[in-house]
């Protein structure tokens, strides 16, 4: 074993888990993680909880009883998942007073069928707030079109706010533009900014997987010279806008206000090609003041073999740069590329969310107490 857990945290990068179930929570391993492996923050989507619910494992009573009350299908996953984002973010609480707020945050996201109802979100942000009912929590809005009044407004509601699905700069840079305009008005109805915190999740293997699809391909030498490198420049471009953006006047005055910063999380760190490291879009992207949210398979290659040398972001960002120029430069289009998979991370979601409903609606019906 490394110690590289350790050092990553030294340097500025905050471990989370990519993954919950109720089974994490009440056999311990999420309170060992935390102890042994540097955890200090949890994510969640619908396909994660999709897979936690569908494999059965220490939800039948809290369904048995749902099914007893003959609640609709909604509230009982809603029921679900928030009880098991409360539990995991009591465990975290330690975490979360010890760092001022920053970490030991377990996030939840606004149902995925509302990603382009921005009213809807705003409204499904403040109803998650309220059900889960806990200051460590994080609500998960999707940083579609819709998705940007909806995270403002919900920053200015004094709600923490996980921003998801990020895959293109220009959005990052609304991204986090949104989040200072909720800052800025959470100031004026004058409510106080310390609580308030924020992470920005911007996606990292998806955009290998989808160029790299591409330039097989194309298929030319001049192609695969460029395999496998488009995620991470993008990533560390992501991070040189946001040292851009959180250097900026109009951001100290919020930060002189109690403000705290929107700090860069990396998402979708899983590997997904063999040909490359498994821990790639760990070690590469180790800066500070970032988030790495790791799927437990990641996470454990990160502590078995991962070399953590310090900063890998700081200083790359002309090679960054020329990286995705040469994929432009292949005919392989940046903008299409961003566009498609925004619209597929939030279709993939809906259909996660989809075969929850579905797989949740057969157990209330099994588990349904017979008529007399």
């Amino acid at each position: 074993m490394t110690d590289a857990l350790k050092r990553l945290s030294e340097e500025g990068v905050a471990i989370w888990l990519d993954d919950l179930s109720r089974k994490r929570i009440t056999s311990g391993n999420l309170a060992e993680l935390i102890d042994q492996q540097h955890v200090v923050g949890v994510t969640t989507n619908p396909t994660i909880f999709q897979k936690a619910i569908s494999s059965g494992d220490g939800y039948e009573r809290q369904l048995a009883d749902l099914a007893a009350r003959g609640v609709t299908v909604e509230e009982a996953v809603r029921m679900i998942t928030t009880a098991d984002v409360r539990d995991a973010a009591d465990i975290l609480r330690p975490v979360h007073d010890a760092s001022g707020g920053s970490d030991g945050r377990v996030s939840i996201e606004v149902d995925p069928r509302l990603a382009h109802n921005t009213r809807a979100t705003i409204a499904e942000a403040r109803q998650l707030a309220w059900l889960v009912d806990r200051p460590n929590t994080f609500i998960k809005i999707p940083a579609t079109e819709a998705g940007l009044p909806a995270i403002a407004e919900t920053i200015a509601n004094g709600i923490s706010v996980n921003v998801t699905l990020i895959f293109s700069l220009d959005r990052y840079r609304q991204v986090m533009d949104a989040f200072m305009t909720g800052l800025e008005q959470a100031r004026e109805r004058g409510l106080d900014l310390s609580p308030i915190h924020s992470v920005a999740s911007f996606f990292v293997s998806r955009v290998d997987t989808e160029i790299d699809r591409r330039i097989d391909a194309l298929g030319t030498d001049e192609a695969k010279a460029v395999r496998g490198r488009a995620a991470v420049a993008n990533a560390r471009l992501a991070y040189q806008a946001y040292e851009q953006v959180f250097s900026s006047d109009r951001w100290a005055a919020l930060e002189k206000a109690g403000a705290n910063r929107q700090r860069p999380l990396w998402a979708s760190t899983g590997v997904k090609d063999k040909a490359y490291s498994d821990t790639m879009y760990v070690t590469e992207l180790v800066a500070p003041n970032t988030v790495n949210t790791m799927p437990e398979a990641t996470l454990a290659a990160t502590e078995d073999h991962g070399e953590v040398t310090g900063n890998t972001v700081s200083g790359t960002y002309e090679q960054a740069r020329a990286d995705l120029d040469a994929v432009e430069a292949l005919g392989i289009a940046y903008d299409d590329v961003v566009r498609l998979l925004e619209d597929e991370g939030v279709e993939k979601f809906e259909a996660s969310w989809n075969d929850l409903l579905k797989s949740t609606e057969a157990e209330l019906r099994r588990l349904a107490p017979s008529e007399g």
